[in-house]
């Protein structure tokens, strides 16, 4: 396959790595610039700048590089005095790191949900709708997401949760909005938000007290979920969440 196809394919299966590409060379090397070099949090290969030792070091940076908060790295190496390669030449390698996109779940298909998942999508989430209702759940409604036709709370228990992952609750029933919100309330996550009224909203901050949740848990939820334009129409409040969520992606970069 190639390299690029290979690439898109990492990017759309969620898969974070590092591409390497020689950018300048001279004296005697393995690859000349333009050459690349994929590689993935396991230590996989997609390509080659070279082989042998100078392909070891950049592996090691690759993965050092995907472990940190950094997106680019540039080594620049002498084959024969740093690496002892008979080459003796010299090669500048560029790291750029792709990360995985964030990945969105969202709770309940309904008419907020649906306009929050197409324009989600759009931005660059990775979403998933979960919803019980096959009739509200299906391909025609979320062209763009993975579908899960299940009890949202069941899901919400079963998710590990991350610091790339966002959650955004918007059922139809005030009860299973609260059990999702406290499935997911001590797990990790970049975004906790459920979508209601400042009344409601305090309405599940004294349920989850109640419930023996920390203050700085029950802080954790953005409700009114979305930024405050005044949104009242389903695409007008997806505008709104999604902006707030676009907010938080930022923020973390």
């Amino acid at each position: 396959m190639d390299l690029y196809a290979e690439m898109a394919a990492l990017v759309s299966e969620g898969r974070p790595f590092v591409l390497a590409t020689v950018i300048e060379s001279a004296g005697s090397t393995p690859q000349k610039p333009g050459s690349k070099l994929v590689v993935l949090e396991d230590g996989s290969l997609r390509g080659t700048v070279g082989g042998g030792a100078i392909e070891h070091q950049i592996i090691q940076a690759a993965q050092a590089l995907l472990a940190s908060p950094e997106h680019t790295r540039i080594i620049e190496t002498h084959l024969t005095h740093e690496l002892g390669m008979c080459c003796g030449g010299r090669m500048k390698v560029f790291l750029e790191k792709h990360g995985a996109p964030p990945r969105l779940t969202v709770f309940g298909a309904g008419h907020v949900a649906r306009e929050l998942a197409s324009l989600a999508h759009r931005v660059g989430f990775r979403v998933t709708v979960v919803d019980a209702r096959p009739e509200w759940a299906n391909p025609e409604r979320f062209p763009d997401c993975e579908l899960l036709v299940k009890d949202p709370a069941d899901h919400a228990r079963a998710l590990p949760g991350g610091p790339e992952h966002y959650f955004c609750v918007t059922t139809h029933d005030h009860p299973l909005d609260q059990a999702v919100v406290e499935a997911l309330l001590d797990k990790p996550s970049a975004y906790l938000g459920v979508i209601g009224s400042r009344r409601k909203a305090e309405r599940f901050r004294m349920r989850l007290r109640a419930a023996g949740f920390t203050e700085p848990a029950v802080e954790r939820l953005r409700s009114p979920m979305g930024v405050d334009i005044g949104a009242l129409t389903p695409q007008e409040i997806a505008v709104s969440i999604v902006g707030e969520l676009i907010q938080v992606r930022r923020q973390s970069e």
